[in-house]
């Protein structure tokens, strides 16, 4: 009995031992995060806080695709698909550039993914401190790496006349100038780097006209303005924060069209030139599904179409069983590239029937932003996942110039 009693206490006094062994070293982070580390709320705040006083930023943002980087539903859609791919096992990958503060936290890539699906997430995808806290980007890193300094209260930007403020410290840095802040989302995609450079979003882009002229990437995307940067400071020069793209007006300066009609008796002839007027790929694809199309279309006696025809610019990838997809992170190589290299100029040539009937036809030239296109079951899970269904602006295409004329049969 005394035996027993003795053993009973020793192991009681074991247990005691080992559970304030595993607590202090659970509070000194032997098994839990380094307690220097900031949480991913204070590391990382919200965008909302930044409201305050940068309301004309954040409201200009607030328009952006940039403030919906997780939250749309084509995101949410091909998330999941990344998510039961081989590909999927890293879940954070993904996130490394539509919410690029998860390389910071790999450890709770889980809580990414559950922000993401909620569709209405509290988390910020790209917003004001994902960009403002890069203190440098490594460029020998193949996509291009943003360096952070977690718990800097630091934000960096490009003015040198910054106003003082209680709320954090400001520095001029010449980075955010310059194309590399933005080629650690914008230059390659992680899921795709064993495709290499057949799958590259911009091309070669540093070789282009523009780029040698001394453009970066801030001055069509961030173009200059005069307003306030803080609440009530007094208006300069500023940097808009929409970054007109694909959305808004600048859509519109991407390229333009040259079109010849040439009647051959029987035979007409539509000779169309297509000046890609921007100093990288178009479209930046990525993935297969974003596509810039050229629509003819030829219209007859009563505007009757009696001639349609189309190019497409775009990727068509291959994945490992041999059939096509319309996701590069399912792809083993690039089948078809037909992507408007930065400032091509593409000839396009169409030969029809001459139009019957009629003394005259009109030629329609359109060269759109495609509406998202894939397997019929993604396509159903982007509707299903908006709140606007099949009104849903991806399913719509987006007009970058378009040439009309009436054309008299001699």
């Amino acid at each position: 009995m005394v035996r027993q009693s003795i053993g009973a206490k020793l192991g009681i006094g074991i247990v005691l031992v080992a559970a304030f062994v595993l607590s202090h070293g659970l509070n000194q982070g032997l098994y839990a995060q380094d307690a220097s580390k900031p949480t991913l709320e204070k590391a990382f705040p919200s965008s909302s806080k930044c409201k305050r006083c940068h309301e004309r930023v954040f409201e200009e943002w607030e328009t952006s695709p940039l403030s919906k980087s997780i939250h749309s539903p084509a995101f949410r859609a091909s998330l999941d698909a990344f998510l039961q791919s081989p590909a999927g096992k890293d879940k954070g990958l993904c996130f490394r550039c539509h919410a690029p503060h998860v390389r910071e936290f790999p450890e709770q890539a889980q809580l990414f993914v559950d922000q993401a699906k909620s569709g209405d997430p509290s988390l910020d995808g790209v917003a004001c401190a994902q960009c403002h806290l890069i203190k440098q980007v490594d460029r020998t890193k193949q996509p291009p790496e943003p360096k952070y300094e977690l718990g800097s209260k630091t934000l960096y930007g490009p003015y040198k006349d910054f106003v003082q403020n209680l709320a954090h410290q400001s520095m001029e840095l010449g980075l955010f100038q310059k194309s590399d802040l933005c080629l650690n989302c914008h230059q390659s995609v992680p899921s795709a780097a064993n495709l290499g450079k057949s799958n590259d979003l911009l091309g070669s882009w540093d070789q282009s006209k523009a780029v040698k002229s001394g453009k970066e990437c801030q001055t069509c995307h961030m173009p200059e303005q005069v307003g306030e940067s803080a609440n009530g400071e007094k208006k300069r020069k500023t940097a808009n924060h929409t970054f007109p793209g694909r959305i808004g007006k600048l859509r519109q300066e991407a390229a333009k069209l040259d079109v010849q009609t040439k009647i051959e008796g029987d035979k007409t002839i539509v000779t169309v030139k297509v000046q890609s007027l921007v100093p990288h790929s178009l479209p930046t694809t990525h993935p297969a599904w974003a596509t810039v199309v050229l629509d003819l279309d030829i219209k007859g006696k009563n505007l009757k179409t009696v001639y349609t025809d189309k190019r497409v610019y775009g990727r068509v990838y291959q994945d490992a069983k041999g059939q096509k997809t319309s996701f590069d992170f399912e792809a083993v190589k690039v089948l078809e590239d037909t992507v408007l290299k930065p400032e091509e100029l593409r000839v396009e040539t169409f030969t029809f029937p001459t139009p019957k009937d009629t003394k005259t036809f009109d030629v329609e030239v359109i060269l759109n932003y495609a509406p998202i296109t894939g397997p019929a079951p993604f396509l159903q899970r982007v509707e299903a996942e908006s709140s606007k269904g099949s009104q849903d602006p991806v399913f719509q295409a987006i007009e970058i110039v378009k040439f009309a004329e009436n054309v008299s049969i001699k």
